[in-house]
């Protein structure tokens, strides 16, 4: 007489297969997701040098054509044209308007320059351009300035 045992289960080497699997999936997604939150990050840094822009040109539009003076945000009135800024705290700090040749590059990823009598060049850099023409730039967290003309 034959005894016939039925054993139901999961051998040793199927649930450390399994395992492995899960823990390479998750090892791919904490790599993977700081990337994707600078990404996140820079478009919005992006955006507020939009929305800095805008301040700017709508600023030049109140005040007859003039663009805000060197100095800090109290000194040229700005301040209460950024209130939408979603990466930049509102502060003297983070917002600093100079002339061309003040200041070469932005030097912390929370800051916006706005730049007077400048222009920016194809590697976002800025040169001298015409008392009209303005900037805005910011450093990114991947690398690199963005710069817009106003």
């Amino acid at each position: 007489m034959n005894v016939r045992t039925n054993k139901n289960g999961f051998t040793i080497i199927e649930v450390v297969l399994v395992l492995a699997i899960a823990a390479l999936i998750f090892l791919m997604i904490f790599i993977a997701l700081p990337a994707l939150q600078r990404g996140q990050r820079d478009t919005a840094r992006k955006q507020d040098v939009g929305t800095a822009a805008t301040a700017v040109n709508t600023y030049r539009s109140n005040h007859r054509g003039t663009l805000p003076s060197a100095g800090n945000l109290t000194q040229s009135g700005l301040k209460s044209y950024f209130d939408k800024l979603s990466q930049v705290a509102v502060d003297d700090a983070s917002i600093t308007v100079s002339a061309a040749d003040d200041i070469a590059a932005p030097d912390e990823v929370d800051t916006i320059l706005i730049n007077t009598d400048a222009k920016c060049k194809d590697d976002n850099t800025i040169q001298d351009g015409s008392s009209k023409q303005a900037t805005v730039r910011t450093l990114l967290e991947n690398g690199g300035v963005y710069c817009q003309d106003v």
